[in-house]
């Protein structure tokens, strides 16, 4: 395997401010901070958060995965001394990204207004749980929350099971990477106009977006999706279906790959069936159906399946558990995990970016910092004395 470069060029001209904490503002950061920017993690001095060490400590897998590549900062916000800290890095940075809720921006100085009249081409990310106005604005954003009122619920899980939240969050990461989106999107605005902007991103309205065309069978067709378990919503052989050994994944949606994996099976009864010869006939008789080609795949395994269905152009995998996903051979070409040294959790692996460029592609060249391991070169940068640095500690500024 190839190994990865130690630094990203892509984004390497552009700094950035990150206040962010949980998961959606730091998956945001964590696209540009593994492209290259420059990245400051501002957390508070120790013993000043209540909700220090909420998540297990730094040590554990989510902050690790999280919070490479970013250099570290302690700065107590309510403090003048450490607001004129924070000013000085804005006026020579690109981007501030942040997921308060939108009033605490406001309480801090931390809003928009504010940190253009410093730097006008200043690119504010802001995450919220529901939006920067409106009623539930003030609302504390969780990822379940999003899920729920994005509608992502609704349609997870088996017919009549009720509400199935998924296993991933992804209204926070969701969230995260259209946050980072409209970033890079601003700063290439920047290059025409000079000026920044402000950048608005929600966990519901993300959730929203990601159910996409379930939302849009609603307002287009003026259809209320309900759950279909693991079979797709309207195309069929598509969906789970079990071998000798376990469970695995068809996608077989259109006639010529339907005839197909009936040839394969060894079912030219249900290959030249006139009612399914086109999809709404199989969908009609789709638990007969289903339940016909499961006693086919019941005589061999998952593997079997797997080679002779994809062979044949049907679409086919397994179903993994995380351990089976690392130990695939096309995720392994995929580069998909990145090696990393970790001072304590010795050698680790992370989760890389999902897309690559040919040129300059993603890098992950150190692990999270510890708190605050960066304060004085980077307040020396700034032009504050070994002395000042030093009252700064003392006064819990930092």
């Amino acid at each position: 395997m190839k190994p990865l470069s130690s630094d990203s060029l892509a984004l390497k001209r552009f700094k950035v401010l990150d206040l962010t904490r949980i998961r959606s503002g730091p998956t945001c950061v964590r696209v540009l901070a593994d492209f290259g920017a420059e990245v400051i993690r501002i957390e508070s001095p120790p013993g000043l958060d209540p909700n220090e060490g909420a998540l297990g400590g730094r040590d554990t897998y989510d902050m690790l995965n999280l919070h490479r590549n970013k250099r570290g900062l302690t700065l107590n916000l309510k403090e003048p001394e450490a607001k004129e800290i924070f000013y000085k890095l804005v006026a020579q940075s690109d981007v501030v990204v942040e997921n308060y809720r939108p009033d605490v921006k406001f309480r801090l100085g931390l809003d928009y207004d504010t940190l253009a009249a410093v730097n006008p081409r200043i690119v504010l990310a802001s995450i919220s749980g529901f939006g920067e106005d409106g009623p539930y604005r003030k609302r504390p954003g969780f990822d379940q929350i999003a899920q729920g009122m994005g509608g992502m619920m609704s349609v997870t899980g088996m017919p009549g099971q009720g509400p199935v939240r998924a296993g991933i969050a992804i209204a926070d990461s969701g969230a995260g990477v259209f946050a980072a989106m409209g970033v890079l999107i601003a700063l290439l605005e920047r290059e025409t106009s000079g000026k920044g902007q402000w950048v608005q991103a929600n966990l519901l309205q993300s959730m929203i977006h990601l159910c996409d065309f379930q939302a849009a069978r609603y307002l287009i067709d003026g259809e209320i999706p309900e759950q279909a378990g693991n079979d797709h919503p309207f195309a069929t052989p598509m969906g789970t279906y079990q071998a000798s050994d376990g469970f695995f994944n068809i996608g077989a949606s259109g006639t010529n790959q339907y005839r197909a994996l009936c040839e394969v099976l060894g079912r030219l009864d249900l290959r030249d069936e006139p009612r399914y010869q086109k999809n709404p006939g199989r969908l009609a008789d789709r638990e007969f159906l289903n339940a016909e080609l499961n006693k086919g795949f019941a005589t061999q395994t998952t593997a079997h399946w797997v080679q002779a269905l994809n062979e044949a152009g049907v679409p086919c995998g397994p179903i993994y558990n995380m351990a089976q996903v690392f130990e695939d051979p096309q995720v392994q070409q995929l580069q998909a995990a990145v090696p990393l040294q970790h001072p304590r959790r010795g050698d680790i692996r992370v989760v890389a970016q999902p897309f690559k460029l040919s040129r300059t592609p993603a890098a992950v060249s150190f692990t999270q910092r510890e708190l605050g391991e960066d304060n004085d070169e980077i307040l020396s940068q700034l032009g504050y004395s070994a002395e000042a640095i030093a009252q700064f500690k003392s006064k819990k500024v930092i």
